[in-house]
């Protein structure tokens, strides 16, 4: 999926992530650099805020994971990667909801609950347990292994298209209107 975003990305293009911790944010970017023909792996920038990498178009990679607000966002100078000729991608976009414009797609992730667990009354309910005891993937009975839903959410008509590809694309794929 994300190879797809990055192969039907245009400039000024902004994917704003969405989800918990290990639900895939880092990955489906990594896979939008592919798409952009990015050559080195893209990483999670938590601890450095704001990464560059070369393609067909800039790849603008933020992670406010570690910020506290809309204005500390906007105090890192957010709005120079929005307003760019290349393409942003923002994991943890909720973290400053208020400061990106309409114009912009936004995606969740989470992780997929076995369909015969989904009537048990739970909306979004938590993980048994996870790996070794640390944040990251569900395991247990109720989580299919690396099984994940994602969410097409808000977005302008700018990304009708990129949502018709990914459609015929990928099969398991359905757009709400």
């Amino acid at each position: 999926m994300g190879r797809i975003i990055g192969e039907q990305a245009r400039p000024g293009d902004i994917y704003l992530l969405t989800g918990p911790l290990g639900a895939g944010k880092t990955c489906l970017t990594q896979g939008i650099a592919w798409g952009l023909g990015v050559t080195e792996p893209a990483r999670s920038p938590t601890f450095v805020l704001m990464t560059r990498y070369r393609g067909r178009l800039t790849l603008h990679h933020l992670d406010l994971y570690r910020i506290g607000g809309p204005l500390e966002a906007w105090d890192l100078g957010v709005e120079e990667q929005l307003s760019g000729d290349g393409v942003c991608v923002v994991e943890w976009a909720e973290r400053a909801e208020d400061i990106f414009p309409e114009d912009a797609l936004w995606i969740a992730l989470d992780y997929a609950i076995l369909p015969q667990y989904r009537d048990e009354g739970e909306k979004s309910p938590q993980p048994p347990f996870t790996k070794g005891g640390i944040p990251g993937e569900p395991v247990g009975p109720r989580y299919g292994e690396g099984a994940r839903t994602i969410t097409i959410g808000r977005h302008s008509s700018r990304y009708d298209a990129l949502l018709e590809k990914l459609v015929r694309a990928l099969p398991a794929v359905e757009v709400c209107a």
